[in-house]
């Protein structure tokens, strides 16, 4: 299959969904301070939510002809994150950070909504799930903090 507009917002959400779910289980792991056991509970959730998204991600890509693709170096080199520090995270800059990683691959996800819905409607409304999985969280992690 020839890569389309469709193909390549899906592969883009499979690597940023990939990067988000790696990068909030390092946070995850190294964060510590005040509401520490209810930002390392969050960060699971991010987690499964990605986890979730992804696999419908993949396997739509794979229903469409696409294949999809998960590497280290094709997620390093395509993803829309920035890498995250690592060491402890303080649970006052994680709540933050994560909130704005969680926002950031669902505003790029939201991005290519319009495109493709005018190639794959079914694909763009798998999309617009999956942003709306992504903001449901950012706002958790942003309201904790409000």
């Amino acid at each position: 299959m020839a890569e389309s507009t469709t193909t390549r917002a899906l592969q883009q959400g499979v690597v940023d969904l990939i990067a988000l779910e790696l990068q909030a289980k390092q946070a995850h792991w190294n964060v510590r301070g005040p509401q520490f056991r209810s930002l390392h509970l969050a960060l699971d959730e991010v987690v499964a939510a990605a986890r979730t998204q992804l696999d419908e991600v993949a396997e739509r890509l794979s229903q469409i002809g696409g294949t999809p693709d998960g590497r280290p170096a094709t997620v390093i080199a395509g993803t829309v994150l920035d890498e995250i520090d690592g060491g402890i995270l303080q649970t006052d800059k994680a709540y933050a950070l994560m909130a704005e990683k969680v926002q950031k691959v669902s505003d790029s996800i939201k991005e290519s909504i319009k495109p493709v819905d005018d190639e794959d409607p079914v694909s763009s409304d798998l999309l617009i799930q999956v942003s709306a999985a992504l903001d449901l969280q950012a706002w958790f992690l942003r309201a904790a903090t409000e």
